[in-house]
Parts: C-alpha cells; sequence; structure tokens
C-alpha cells in the first residue's frame, strides 16, 4: 500500500545514495520503479501530484512479461493472490451473440501467467510492506548542470530545490512534468475520437472468461478481475457526450442479442455513480532521455487500452531501467540512459503499434464494415491475432547485457 512520507525525510535518505533519484509519479510505472531500487538498497524520492491514494481505477490483463517484477520483489504469492487467471477470450459479434471463445491459457501458458487484476490491487500486491510517497506534490522546473539536475518541488504553495543525480518521469499519458525536459518538441498523439466509461460489476460464473463486443459505433468489454468484472462501455465522443443513458438506449437498439453478462454490463454504467470516463488517445513522445531525465511509463509512451500491453509494458520498462541503472554512477549516467533508450524504445513503441492497429479495426461507425469484420473474426483464431504478442513476450530483454557495454564489470550491486 502507498504510505503518505514527507519530502525532507526521503530525501535525507536519498542524500546517501551514490545515485540520488527523484521519481515523478506513483502510479504503475512510478511505484514498480521505486521499489526495485528500494530492493536494490537505494533510497529514491517518490512525489504524486494527487492528495491521496483513492483513484478508483481500472481493469487490467497482464501477460508474462512482467514476471521479472514480480520475482524480483518477491510478491508473486500476493499477486496472484488479488487476481484471477484469465483463460479464455470471447469475441461477439457486432449484434451482440457470440463468435468465438478461445483459451488464451493453451496459448500463453508457456510464457508464464496471464491474470485479470484491478489498478489498485496491483498497487497494492507490488508494495506488501509500504511504499513512502510525497503526495500532492508536482514540479513546476527542472535544471539539469553538468553535476546534477535540480528540481523545483511545489506543495501546498511552498516552493522548495532539491538536487538529484537523476529525475525519472513517470507522471503519466498527460505528464506535467513531461514538457520540462523535451525542450519544446512536440509529443506526437493519436486521439480515436472514441471516449468510455469502467465501472464494475460482479463476477459471474465464468471468472476466467474476458469477452469484447466490436459493435457499429460502440464497444463493449467485460473483464475478469478479482471477485468483480471490469466493464468498459464506449463509443465516438459525439455520441458518448450525450451521457451514458442516451448511449446505452443507442447501444440497446443496435443489438438483437443481449444476454445476462451484457445486460448487466450495460445496467452497470447506468447505475454506478463512480463510473469513470476514459478518452481514448495514446502518446509518443519524441526522446525519453536527457542527461538527468528519463520519461518512462506512459509519459514515454501512452498507450491505447485495445491490446492490453500497457500497463505490462510500463512495469517491463521499470524493471529494465532499474536493473541498468545497478550499473550506474553520477559520471555514467547519461550514456547509460542512452543506451536504455535505445534499447527499450523500439520494443515499447513496437506493442504501441499493435494497439493502435486493433483501434483502427475495433473503432469503426460502419455498420457494413461491421458485418464484414465479423465474418473475418470468425475465421481468425485468437492464436493468430496473439502473435505479434507472443513473439514480444518471447523475445525478453536483457538489460544487463545493454549495460555492460559501457560500464566497469565490478560497478554491479
Amino acid at each position: 500500500m502507498l504510505t503518505s512520507a514527507d519530502i525532507t525525510s526521503q530525501y535525507t535518505d536519498a542524500s546517501e545514495d551514490e545515485l540520488r533519484v527523484l521519481i515523478v509519479g506513483a502510479g504503475i510505472a512510478g511505484v514498480t520503479a521505486a521499489q526495485l531500487l528500494r530492493r536494490a538498497g537505494r533510497h529514491p524520492v517518490l512525489i504524486e501530484r494527487a492528495h491521496d491514494d483513492s483513484h478508483v481505477g481500472y481493469m487490467l490483463a497482464l501477460m508474462p512479461m512482467i514476471d521479472p517484477v514480480l520475482d524480483e520483489l518477491e510478491v508473486r504469492p500476493g499477486y496472484r493472490d488479488r487476481s484471477v487467471p484469465l483463460r479464455r477470450f470471447g469475441l461477439r459479434a457486432h449484434s451482440g451473440r457470440i463468435l468465438r471463445a478461445d483459451s488464451v491459457d493453451r496459448i500463453l501458458a508457456r510464457f508464464g501467467d496471464y491474470r485479470g487484476i484491478a489498478r489498485g490491487e496491483l498497487i497494492d500486491a507490488l508494495t506488501p510492506d509500504g511504499c513512502p510517497v510525497g503526495f500532492g506534490t508536482t514540479v513546476t522546473a527542472l535544471t539539469e548542470t553538468p553535476g546534477a539536475i535540480v528540481a523545483t518541488l511545489s506543495r501546498a504553495g511552498t516552493h522548495t530545490e532539491l538536487e538529484f543525480d537523476l529525475v525519472v518521469i513517470a507522471d503519466g499519458l498527460n505528464s506535467t512534468t513531461r514538457h520540462l525536459v523535451l525542450a519544446g518538441r512536440e509529443v506526437d498523439t493519436l486521439d480515436t475520437g472514441w471516449g468510455g466509461w469502467v465501472v464494475w460489476t460482479p463476477a459471474d460464473s465464468a471468472p476466467d472468461l474476458g469477452e469484447e463486443l466490436w459493435g457499429a459505433g460502440f464497444f463493449l468489454g467485460t473483464y475478469p478481475v478479482l471477485d468483480r468484472l471490469g466493464v468498459f462501455l464506449g463509443g465516438p465522443r459525439a455520441d458518448t457526450d450525450a451521457g451514458p443513458g442516451p448511449f446505452v438506449d443507442q447501444v440497446r437498439r443496435g443489438l438483437t442479442t443481449i444476454d445476462p453478462r451484457v445486460e448487466r454490463a450495460l445496467q452497470a454504467v447506468l447505475d454506478d455513480p463512480g463510473r469513470y470516463y476514459w478518452p481514448l488517445t495514446d502518446c509518443r513522445a519524441p526522446a525519453w532521455t536527457t542527461g538527468r531525465s528519463v520519461l518512462l511509463g506512459d509519459a514515454a509512451a501512452g498507450f491505447l487500452p485495445t491490446a492490453g500491453l500497457g500497463a505490462g509494458m510500463a512495469l517491463e520498462s521499470a524493471w529494465v531501467l532499474t536493473r541498468m541503472l545497478r550499473r550506474a554512477r553520477p559520471d555514467t549516467l547519461e550514456p547509460l540512459l542512452r543506451v536504455y533508450e535505445n534499447t527499450q524504445r523500439p520494443r515499447v513503441e513496437a506493442a504501441q503499434n499493435t494497439s493502435r492497429r486493433l483501434a483502427r479495426i475495433m473503432f469503426r461507425r460502419s455498420r457494413t464494415i461491421a458485418l464484414l469484420r465479423d465474418v473475418a473474426l470468425r475465421a481468425t483464431s485468437v492464436e493468430a491475432a496473439l502473435k505479434p504478442i507472443q513473439r514480444l513476450i518471447d523475445d525478453r530483454p536483457d538489460p544487463e547485457a545493454a549495460a555492460a557495454r559501457f560500464a566497469p564489470a565490478g560497478r554491479q550491486r
């Protein structure tokens, strides 16, 4: 769990480290990086602009690329207790009838676990002994010098300047810190023009089955997590802007088959006062690193949810970065960060491209295209669709080998 900690005490501990690290953002990427660095004996300062950890979160489907994180933090048992195995994946026609349900367990089991988990449960699984965070804190300025990077931290109207060796920027797709290091370079964004609501409904009789309904002008996904189903209902923002009531009515008119899971999902969107609206956009930073800063997770490459890869790649990137930082000293940091970006960025952007390609197929309004898509989906197995993801998982990164290209062998901790 995340625990509130003042910046002064965190910085006092960090000042004893050979490499003083500030991590901006206590989301999945930032928390993972902080926990891995702490596991390695360092004391990073972790800050978060939100004032607490009460964000309702969303559902995640995590593939085996996160296994090295679980193993290094020794949290796999807790992770499994807080998640459910995803063994089957079903697709529905635009009319609502079931097209097919395939075993993903058979396809992915050789790589490791494929599991569903709520975002909050994942954060708790990664932090069983607590994770100190300076809540309500933002970075308003970053100044790099030859020997350090000075961060101006703002909290409750008070500004504090602190000196670090490295700043890890992990404050999400809509990062408020990223522009401080990009020097005016534009972030590439893809706006699908769609958005939708995330809600929860109780688990049903198929707790291992994720389903998606690719409609004509709407999308409905139901994804199991522990004791619940996560629901996403979305469509063109021109339609969802009318609100959940009119949009659900529109969806119902487009369906000829509404079975109990679909009905409960639609009703949950209407009934849940805590529903969260998610604009379906992504981002891709033009560069990830400077001499003393690095973008991580969604701040570097924010994913659409279409392939279920964003959180997994954020966890993996945090692991790769922190493993490479084991060899880092202040005077070797800049070349190491370049090696990290050259190693991990092509892999992350390839995964992001998979999500973008799926979005072009899924987010369509035309009924004719929806009919043709149904025919194609009926003939395409999940195994064939998962080939790019299987290659991604099979080709695991080797951060030690990458870091060893420039760091003296005796420096690894």
